[in-house]
């Protein structure tokens, strides 16, 4: 049993300073860990629904392809990372995180899901900026594979595409972006991301227009903070064949 709270790390980044906590659920009595960027909460193990269902979602149109090689962008908890090795066919995982300091509490144990992460062969940790390797161009794999193709692509680290970590960000989720993202992907590979927003039919009409499905699902998870529910969205976009027409779901 741990004290009621004690904040496990604490660093300075560009982003603004970045603190890992664990704290003891007073219903539960299970730790919890929490993620703070300054002032904004990030994540919390209390709520990890809509991580796993980005995983899950993101990888059941592939549940048929064996050899899939993933990257996510965002490491966090893990718990994206996580759900993605525990699906069947997937080959290899790359988890890009801006953030070395997260990247260091999963390799120091501090966070839960750190040890099995780290303990499976099929998983690499790259520190490194997601956006502007998309970018730039030169893949997610730069050091070991420039270039890189993967079979799907799940990203979790800003709140929506309409509310982002840094203005940076935001390019990605324009036409331009999503273009530019679609080209580090198999033919017929598949686009997933994470948003703590309601489904926006205007990025779903973006998303159908850089691939050719597009379905926003929302995952409805208990909330006991505040009583009730609460809801994640998780896009899932898919590059269909030549000449298929595009789709569009909510």
């Amino acid at each position: 049993m741990t004290t009621r709270f004690e904040e496990l790390d604490w660093k300075p980044t560009p982003i603004g300073d970045i603190s890992l906590r664990r704290r003891r659920d007073p219903l539960s009595g299970d730790d919890v860990y929490e993620v703070k960027l300054g002032d904004e909460f990030l994540m919390s193990s209390l709520f990890t629904e809509g991580e796993i269902a980005l995983a899950r979602l993101g990888l059941a149109p592939l549940a048929h392809r064996p050899g899939l090689d993933v990257a996510v962008g965002g490491l966090g908890l893990g718990y994206t990372a996580h759900a993605a090795l525990e699906e069947p066919g997937v080959r290899s995982l790359i988890v890009v995180d801006t953030l070395g300091e997260v990247i260091d509490w999963h390799r120091r144990g501090l966070v839960p899901l750190g040890a099995a992460l780290g303990s499976d062969d099929r998983c690499r940790l790259l520190h490194g900026d997601f956006f502007a390797m998309v970018r730039e161009g030169h893949g997610l794999d730069p050091q070991q594979a420039p270039g890189r193709l993967f079979h799907a692509i799940l990203l979790d680290v800003d709140h929506s595409p309409r509310h982002v970590l840094h203005p940076s960000h935001a390019a990605l989720y324009q036409p331009g972006g999503l273009s530019a993202l679609s080209r580090h992907l198999h033919p017929g590979g598949v686009f997933a991301l994470w948003s703590n927003d309601p489904p926006d039919h205007d990025f779903i009409s973006l998303l159908t227009n850089a691939f050719q499905h597009a379905t926003a699902h929302v995952v409805e998870f208990p909330n006991p903070l505040r009583g009730g529910t609460s809801t994640n969205t998780i896009y899932v976009a898919m590059a269909g064949s030549a000449g298929s027409a595009p789709e569009l779901k909510v």
